[in-house]
């Protein structure tokens, strides 16, 4: 709580579509805070500062919110920035630094739905999921369609908690794992090999990396050029990891076999955009984190998040 009786100016600036406003935590943050709440999302940057105002807390929802040092300038009230989900990305972390702003997330309270929505992809595309179903609405019988993924390789990019449990998913059906992760340890559990090796010689690429500096379009052409032409890519971390011009010269060309996304380097996805035109690409509208029991235990983290960094304010002072 905070330090005073009085209670803290909060506010929900891009609850859309909707999720903080049917959740237990929501009742909390209105009870605990004087809060404002929008459940549409910024038009501008500026109507995005507008929102924010006088607000000592933010609780972020939609990535598609930018946090600036812009925006900390104009908003020189706010304290703390409470974002529901991992990546943040879409905050400038050191202007946040700068003007004495705490960000806090919710890491791997959605690490198993992320995992199954990541194996649900990759098998889809496999199996052919999508086409089958199709045909088969359409009163066709389509046969031998699918590859059997029991003995592939499968290469996951990055372990933290979400590539950890999608590692032990894709044994559990008889895969064999390697990885590559940016700070290796020797006990993740998993055989770890360079980068260009894993792109080289896995059947299945699932990447599970945080959107930085570092791995902003880290897979371009020649990353992509490694892989083989059997090889599905699935990615449920962040669009701007891959360079979509070169991925979908691959996947045109099918250099590759094809693809299962979540996630994109513009979100919404242009209902022209040409993935949503292509056979071998599974799409998801960035929906893998999105279960009820995920969605509740990451909403609930986040407004505690608010509750602790007043806690803590409270026992510096």
């Amino acid at each position: 709580m905070p330090h005073s009786s009085v209670l803290p100016k909060a506010v929900v600036p891009d609850d859309w579509p909707p999720v903080l406003a049917t959740s237990r935590a929501f009742a909390e943050l209105r009870e605990r805070s004087k809060l404002r709440y929008f459940d549409t999302l910024p038009e501008s940057p500026e109507h995005l500062i507008e929102r924010i105002g006088d607000a000592e807390v933010a609780v972020n929802i939609r990535a598609s919110s930018k946090f600036n040092e812009e925006l900390f300038a104009r908003c020189p009230a706010l304290l703390l920035i409470s974002v529901w989900g991992t990546g943040t990305d879409h905050v400038d972390l050191a202007a946040a630094n700068k003007h004495g702003i705490t960000i806090t997330n919710t890491p791997g309270v959605s690490a198993f739905s992320v995992a199954e929505h990541a194996l649900a992809l990759m098998l889809a595309v496999a199996r052919r999921i999508p086409q089958q179903d199709a045909a088969t609405r359409a009163g066709e019988w389509p046969r031998g369609q699918g590859v059997e993924l029991r003995g592939k390789t499968l290469g996951v990019v990055g372990l933290g908690a979400i590539g950890r449990r999608f590692a032990e998913l894709g044994q559990a059906i008889g895969m064999r794992v390697v990885a590559w992760t940016i700070h290796p340890k020797p006990d993740l559990g998993f055989e770890l090999v360079e980068l260009d090796q894993l792109l080289s010689t896995s059947d299945v690429i699932s990447l599970h990396l945080r959107l930085s500096p570092q791995t902003q379009g880290m897979f371009g052409a020649r990353e992509i050029g490694l892989m083989k032409e059997t090889a599905i890519l699935v990615n449920t971390a962040r669009g701007g990891l891959v360079d979509e011009a070169a991925f979908v010269d691959a996947l045109v060309a099918k250099k590759i076999l094809g693809a299962g996304l979540d996630v994109f380097g513009a979100e919404p996805l242009a209902p022209e955009h040409i993935l949503t035109t292509l056979a071998n690409v599974v799409l998801t509208p960035h929906s893998a984190g999105i279960t009820p029991e995920a969605l509740e235990a990451g909403l609930q983290l986040a407004v505690r998040n608010v509750w602790s960094f007043y806690a803590n304010r409270s026992r510096a002072t």
